[in-house]
């Protein structure tokens, strides 16, 4: 029988690393154990944090995720209580006739709770581990977010920089066409049409840097950092690159049903109030109580004492109420839980075909920008320039095509930043989070 909840932390930590390759999620009771992370911490944060590394930093320091342990263990004692018999209750009652004095003492308890002890023990035990397993949700749910604003603080970081790498240009080119304006070799709307381009190019710029402060400070909040530790944070510069190949099918099939939390939850609950049918429907007709007596009489009159023992038992008689609506309801549950069980499998396979189809989708995507718009791209903008270098272009057609080029490279850093953000979406649908990419928590940027 579970009588330590700090032991089931255990069995959380290693449910959690065969999700994902990071350190055990620890509740920081000591003073020691606190300087112990943030030592940890320290060295994450002395280098680029990369994916895997926000989560492990996620999972070390931030606050909202020691709250939900300290919770968790209250719930764990909760959940176990019920495996426990009552305490026995103690009766004292005082008694005087005429000379005799009686004193009366009486240790009772319920009968049915001794009767029912293991199996209310197995019920215990499984709501124990049905605690866990929503704590285990809750926290895979953490990571995903965390994964997938360290996936957008990254993509955006990147956008900006290209977004300044294209301000410097349009200024270049404004300057050049202003010079060219003051010596009578441009016209006014060749002139408005390079400053137009500047003014674009400074409103994007600044765009892309409010969409990177607040993907990043929603990436410090989710890690829980403070503010001289969210100083020191430093990402990547750009995305990871595209994997050689997707993932197969039959390797995601292999996960949908063993794996995911829901469905692991779902079938938890329908094993307890299957376990809990028996001694509900027993306690449902009646309630008994064994009672031990020993009463003590004392006769003044004679100056004696005598002792008398026996038993007592009491019951509660089913005359109104022969507990049919509660067995009727704890049928009804249980026949509800069985149905969830089987909809939650339906709803598994559907929602990894769907994540598995934005995957593929968003893999093919950044596979045609890499493989084949880009590179032509990169062959037209050559042989423009090599127009330009046999005087068949002017400077600003040279720059009307870098403008196209641009739009083109924008369009595949978002491309890339769409298939990590489906890759997050793939795996939270595998462990059983199949709304993690759709629902958007508060304050998060769009």
């Amino acid at each position: 029988m579970f009588n330590q909840p700090l032991l089931r932390l255990a069995a959380l930590a290693l449910l959690l690393s065969a999700c994902a390759q990071f350190q055990p999620l620890n509740l920081a009771l000591t003073p020691a154990q606190r300087e112990s992370q943030q030592q940890v911490i320290q060295q994450l944060l002395a280098q680029p944090l990369q994916s895997d590394e926000a989560v492990q930093l996620a999972l070390l320091n931030s606050p909202s995720l020691q709250a939900l342990l300290a919770q968790h263990l209250a719930d764990l004692s909760d959940a176990a209580q019920q495996g426990r018999i009552r305490n026995p209750l103690l009766s004292l009652d005082k008694l005087r006739m005429g000379s005799e004095l009686e004193i009366g003492r009486m240790v009772s308890f319920g009968l049915f709770d001794l009767l029912s002890l293991p199996q209310r023990q197995a019920v215990a035990d499984q709501r124990v581990a049905q605690e866990t397993l929503r704590l285990s949700t809750t926290v895979v749910e953490h990571i995903n977010q965390v994964r997938l604003a360290w996936v957008k603080a990254v993509a955006a970081q990147q956008q900006l920089q290209y977004a300044n790498q294209v301000l410097e240009a349009a200024q270049a080119s404004h300057s050049l066409a202003h010079k060219m304006l003051t010596a009578g070799n441009f016209s006014k709307l060749q002139y408005a049409r390079q400053q137009a381009f500047e003014l674009d190019a400074q409103a994007e710029a600044l765009a892309a840097l409010q969409a990177q402060v607040a993907s990043r400070e929603h990436l410090v909040r989710l890690l829980g950092l403070n503010d001289t530790q969210a100083y020191s944070l430093v990402l990547p510069s750009r995305l990871p690159e595209l994997p050689p190949q997707s993932l197969a099918p039959e390797v995601i099939a292999a996960h949908v049903r063993s794996d995911r939390l829901d469905v692991r939850l779902a079938q938890s609950r329908f094993d307890a109030l299957a376990q809990a049918q028996g001694y509900t429907t027993l306690s449902s007709y009646s309630d008994i109580e064994l009672g031990i007596r020993r009463d003590s009489v004392f006769n003044n009159a004679n100056a004696s004492a005598a002792a008398r023992r026996g038993v007592e038992i009491n019951m509660r008689l089913p005359v109104f109420d022969w507990g049919n609506l509660q067995r009727q309801s704890l049928q009804a549950q249980t026949l509800a839980a069985g149905y969830t069980v089987e909809a939650t499998l339906v709803q598994a396979s559907s929602h990894v075909r769907q994540a598995y189809g934005a995957y593929l989708n968003a893999f093919e995507l950044v596979s045609h920008y890499q493989q084949a718009v880009l590179p032509l791209r990169k062959a037209i903008s050559e042989e423009q320039l090599l127009r330009y270098n046999g005087m068949f272009l002017s400077v600003f057609d040279l720059l009307a095509d870098s403008r196209e080029h641009i739009g083109t490279v924008r369009m595949a850093l978002t491309a890339q930043e769409q298939f990590w953000l489906a890759d997050a979406g793939l795996q939270a649908a595998l462990m059983g989070l199949p709304n993690a990419t759709a629902a958007r928590t508060e304050g998060e940027p769009r």
